[in-house]
């Protein structure tokens, strides 16, 4: 059962996106679900199979950490006389599109038992749900991780981590000097240097990968919530150099 809920303040709601979806699940479920995500936790913590820049759907790391990082690059970057530009882009209904068959092959990967990789390789099959919108009942969906879920944090990040690894040796053999903060479906590019239009150079190649890998992942950029900010140490105002996107499918920020 999944009760569609209006997220607030939108302009317009002709669209989908405009709308959250929140899983019901039985108390039961929800117990064995907190339990199952409760040791999937203590697993990949243990055996630091996450990748150190994911700060989202993990125990003692919150938006508050994330926040403490950022600005914590941006003055030590102050300190060398450094320019920072953050590029912010988000996953397209990151829950929807979880590939299953990877996800079980990444949980083989993290060193879980074959007796937990086969679960989740059933668990995720064949999962059904109904839309309740006032008193609209819609027929059954085909649905995959439920955003409303226990699991869905732990097994987000596990379905990340591989990606942002990958990610991390690529931009270094392409010698781009990045700094990465992830939030489950949210990312930041982090560039620093003497000039924007450098930084700028960065972060257009790092879209561009970070595009080229989620898509590889079954997962796509939504470029319409893609934005870049600026920061600098100097008092008066300035004027950052615009970043081109539209190559890669993107606008002009």
């Amino acid at each position: 059962m999944t009760v569609v809920i209006p997220k607030p303040n939108k302009q317009s709601y002709n669209s989908p996106k405009s709308f959250r979806l929140i899983v019901l699940l039985n108390m039961v479920g929800k117990l064995i679900e907190k339990v199952i995500g409760e040791r999937l936790q203590f697993h990949t913590t243990s055996n630091d199979f996450i990748h150190p820049s994911q700060l989202g759907s993990l125990k003692f790391k919150s938006t508050t950490d994330a926040g403490m990082a950022l600005i914590h690059i941006i003055w030590s970057g102050w300190v060398k006389n450094l320019l920072t530009s953050i590029l912010a882009f988000n996953i397209v209904q990151f829950f929807f599109f979880l590939n299953h068959r990877l996800l079980t092959l990444i949980l083989k990967k993290a060193g879980f038992d074959n007796y937990i990789v086969s679960f989740f390789a059933n668990y995720l099959v064949d999962r059904k749900m109904n839309n309740f919108w006032n008193n609209f009942i819609s027929p059954l969906l085909d649905v995959n991780i439920g955003q409303g879920s226990a699991l869905s944090p732990i097994l987000s990040a596990l379905y990340l981590s591989p990606l942002l690894y990958i990610l991390e040796k690529h931009l270094k053999n392409l010698k781009i000097s990045i700094s990465i903060i992830s939030f489950v479906d949210d990312g930041l590019f982090i560039s620093q240097s003497k000039s924007f239009h450098i930084s700028n150079c960065c972060l257009f190649c790092s879209y561009n990968v970070i595009s080229n890998l989620l898509e590889k992942f079954s997962l796509i950029v939504e470029h319409s919530k893609t934005e870049v900010f600026h920061f600098n140490r100097s008092q008066g105002i300035f004027n950052p150099p615009s970043l081109d996107l539209s190559p890669i499918g993107d606008t002009i920020l």
